[in-house]
């Protein structure tokens, strides 16, 4: 059964992430000028593409949930809106030196294979580090976050009441779901 992320889901990731007051961003319009949200409009559809091969396939919502949780972190932290940016820029370039397009436009298998042949998947994580360092900091880890640190992302994986969300006692008293749940 899908799992929707919601804008809701964004604003619990950004409350994980420290980002104070951004909550208020990600649940306003989508339609924010690019100067609100502080990342372009072709960056914001890079992550989304990402965050498409990133996620597993029972999420759905994920354009919603990234849109709102990256605009809101990047409207609350400049300095990681310009990071972002960089990182996809290389990120367009490697998928155009590769595959002749822009890595938002390539189907999900080739953005897929795209990410591994750069080796995102296995380069450690630097924010100041080479280019494929920086994508796994930026782009894939960011997004991994954000998604298990959503309540609907942390059920994903049994984490039902992830730091920060309420969920009561009886979440702790009750065992992990069962293959059947």
């Amino acid at each position: 059964m899908p799992m929707e992320l919601t804008r809701r889901d964004a604003v619990a990731a950004l409350g994980a992430a420290g980002i104070a007051g951004a909550g208020a961003f990600a649940l306003s319009s989508s339609d924010s000028s690019e100067s609100d949200r502080g990342l372009a409009d072709d960056d914001l559809e890079t992550m989304v593409a990402a965050a498409e091969v990133l996620y597993p396939s029972a999420v759905d919502g994920v354009r919603e949930f990234v849109e709102s949780y990256v605009g809101g972190r990047a409207a609350a932290d400049e300095d990681w809106a310009d990071a972002v940016a960089d990182v996809v820029a290389y990120l367009d370039d490697y998928a155009d030196a590769w595959y002749d397009d822009s890595f938002a436009s390539l189907s999900p298998d080739a953005r897929d294979d795209a990410l591994r042949r750069m080796g995102a998947d296995a380069v450690s994580s630097e924010p100041d580090g080479g280019s494929v360092e920086r994508v796994r900091y930026y782009v894939v880890n960011e997004l991994l976050f954000a998604l298990y640190a959503s309540p609907t992302g942390g059920e994903l994986v049994g984490l039902e009441n992830p730091q920060g969300h309420p969920g009561g006692t009886e979440s702790y008293r009750r065992g992990p779901p069962g293959p059947s749940e």
